[in-house]
């Protein structure tokens, strides 16, 4: 028998969110705890992290895709996780633009090269 794929986990704002809901990503995991966090207004710091370390912590999740302005708000705890998988992906919002020099990936993907690399 095959084992399932690994799911997809968003935290984003609430247009984000439906969006990926209705490309299907949204899972419950056998603890009906689900693959996805509507931040709003109202939404805590301490719930966002808290969403996001769980999320690290689930073998059934294997991509985490998190709206950049919110990454911003948990950015140390972004950058502490070293592990590939699950990889976490920043992206843009309707309202917030994506911003490259911001992204805590790109930055370490620049590291890893210097321009010697390139000739």
């Amino acid at each position: 028998m095959a084992g399932r794929g690994k799911l997809i986990a968003v935290i984003g704002d609430e247009d984000t969110c439906t969006g990926f809901l209705l490309g299907g990503i949204g899972e419950l995991n056998k603890n009906r705890k689900p693959n996805f966090l509507v931040v709003e207004k109202e939404t805590s710091i301490a719930e966002i992290e808290e969403t996001f370390k769980s999320f690290l912590t689930r073998n059934d999740i294997g991509i985490i895709l998190i709206n950049q302005f919110i990454a911003e708000m948990i950015r140390h705890a972004i950058d502490q996780h070293m592990e590939s998988i699950p990889a976490v992906l920043e992206i843009p919002s309707k309202e917030h633009p994506y911003d490259a020099s911001k992204d805590s990936i790109l930055r370490r993907a620049k590291g890893m090269f210097s321009a010697e690399d390139f000739r």
